[in-house]
């Protein structure tokens, strides 16, 4: 078992609050929520549903088809080329991005814990985001507007700049209400933050993506937005940037920051890089919480892995359309935003430690039984798919049970996330959450690699897209294994 104060040499040279008042909807509750409704949408559109596919398939993938580069290939293979290289370079930026933010975020992290106020770091931080974000507009194809590596550049800076204010943001929590309400403080930020998604998507639909499909609830996109010049896709960049700037300002006026004006941020940075290699050799002293480490690492990559498998799933085998995509999107973001909430409830029903283990649980079935759908049956051939109505989209059984699924992933996930900074939170010693938290965000960057090369190597020896996908399971196995092993400290309680 831990012990409940760290050691005293390695402590800040000055007294920082360590806990706060009042619950998720109190003045510094709220504030410190309402952050990730602000930050969260550039992740979600940006990096996963809009922006990213976007930048692979029709600057990527497009340019290389144009160059002529892949010339006496069949249609059908020079496009499967051209796709893969363009998911290759979304890889690059992603595996760059993540060793510039795991070799830092410890160090950072640390000095948190010993540094000046907070609040002006976040704002450099979230200042590089939103810029980045901005110049995604200038993102065009056939090389008007900003190079490949200029956009490969703005989006490692916004996804360094993300973890970076993830970090000091993580920092702050324990700080934003009494310990016992932080379950609920953090599941909140997390379910208004995908709320805040949902919504500029349902925007986006209605502006944009719709008038031009159907000429409905407008005759044709708002604005002059040229939908064949691809400015709905780059203009998420500038919505995220400008939606940042004007959310973020209740957090700066009401969050609590523990941090002690006028401390020397060069001492801070100093003992803390210090402080870091101190406790890397002294893990053992802290031996749950890096159990709680070792088993993010695995399940945080397995679920990773998962959400992004399965929109290619979606791709490959049930092949829905962009509307039905930004739909998928839509409803997965709603979902998400009952996910913090029902994290929150869940941990302070059955404990932060069962509630995890139950959300990942949840995860690996459902993903499974996601396994088990094809645009001929369901359930491994049990069930035949039919044409359930003639609409727009999400016209047979197969899309319904498998929209239906998508929903239970969408809450576990966002739970699970909501559960494993609380468990940190009761694991780490007092006045050194930032450290830690550092540390933490190692834990989800720096194997984001395994779940890939599994599926690779499963697939290849299988022959088999299903059987290569069953395998990411095997992390998430691992990750539980450990978790369950972990023992929580009385404080915790």
């Amino acid at each position: 078992m831990e012990t409940a104060n760290p050691d005293p040499n390695i402590r800040p040279a000055f007294a920082r609050p360590h806990t706060g008042e009042g619950g998720a909807l109190s003045r510094t509750g709220f504030a410190w929520a309402v952050f990730e409704w602000a930050r969260n949408p550039y992740y979600i559109l940006v990096v996963i549903y809009i922006f990213a596919p976007y930048f692979a398939r029709d600057i990527i993938g497009g340019d290389v088809l144009a160059s002529g580069t892949l010339e006496g290939l069949e249609p059908e293979e020079a496009l499967a080329q051209a796709n893969a290289i363009g998911q290759a370079t979304i890889a690059s930026v992603t595996k760059w991005a993540g060793v510039i933010a795991a070799l830092t975020a410890p160090f950072l992290g640390a000095a948190l814990d010993r540094g000046g106020r907070l609040k002006p770091i976040l704002a450099v931080f979230l200042g590089a985001i939103a810029l980045a974000s901005a110049g995604l507009w200038f993102a065009m194809p056939g090389g008007e507007g900003l190079s490949t590596p200029a956009i490969m550049t703005l989006l490692v800076v916004a996804y360094v700049g993300y973890t970076y204010s993830e970090v000091t943001h993580n920092a702050m929590l324990s700080v934003a209400g009494e310990p016992r309400r932080l379950a609920m403080i953090s599941g909140l930020g997390l379910g208004l933050g995908n709320l805040a998604a949902t919504l500029i998507f349902i925007a986006i639909a209605l502006f944009f993506v719709l008038p031009a499909a159907v000429g409905w609830p407008f005759a044709s996109p708002l604005f002059g937005v040229d939908l064949e010049r691809f400015e709905h896709a780059r203009l998420v960049g500038p919505i995220c940037a400008v939606w940042l700037g004007a959310f973020s300002i209740p957090f700066f006026l009401n969050a609590k920051d523990p941090g002690q004006p006028g401390a020397s941020w060069t001492n801070a940075f100093r003992d803390g890089a210090r402080s870091v290699f101190r406790t890397l050799r002294e893990a053992t002293r802290f031996r749950e919480l890096m159990k709680f480490l070792i088993a993010r690492m695995f399940y945080a990559d397995a679920m990773a892995a998962l959400l992004a498998l399965g929109a290619v799933y979606v791709a490959l085998f049930l092949q829905w359309n962009f509307l039905e995509m930004l739909c998928y999107a839509i409803f997965a973001s709603a979902c998400a935003f009952g996910g913090g909430i029902f994290g929150g409830w869940l941990e302070e029903r059955v404990g932060v430690k069962t509630a995890l283990a139950l959300e990942i649980l949840a995860m690996v079935v459902t993903g499974l039984v996601q396994l088990s759908i094809t645009r001929e049956s369901l359930f491994f051939g049990l069930v035949d798919n039919v044409e359930v109505w003639d609409g727009l989209v999400f016209s047979t059984l197969s899309d319904l049970v498998y929209l239906g699924l998508i929903s239970i992933i969408a809450i576990t996930a966002t739970a699970s996330i909501s559960s494993s900074r609380t468990m940190l939170v009761a694991l780490a010693p007092p006045g050194r959450s930032g450290e830690f938290f550092g540390l933490y965000a190692i834990a989800g960057t720096i194997t984001v690699w395994m779940g890939p090369l599994l599926v690779e190597q499963f697939t290849l020896w299988s022959g088999d897209q299903r059987i290569g996908m069953t395998s990411i399971h095997l992390l998430f196995a691992i990750g539980l294994a450990i978790l369950l092993s972990v023992r929580m400290p009385d404080r915790s309680a």
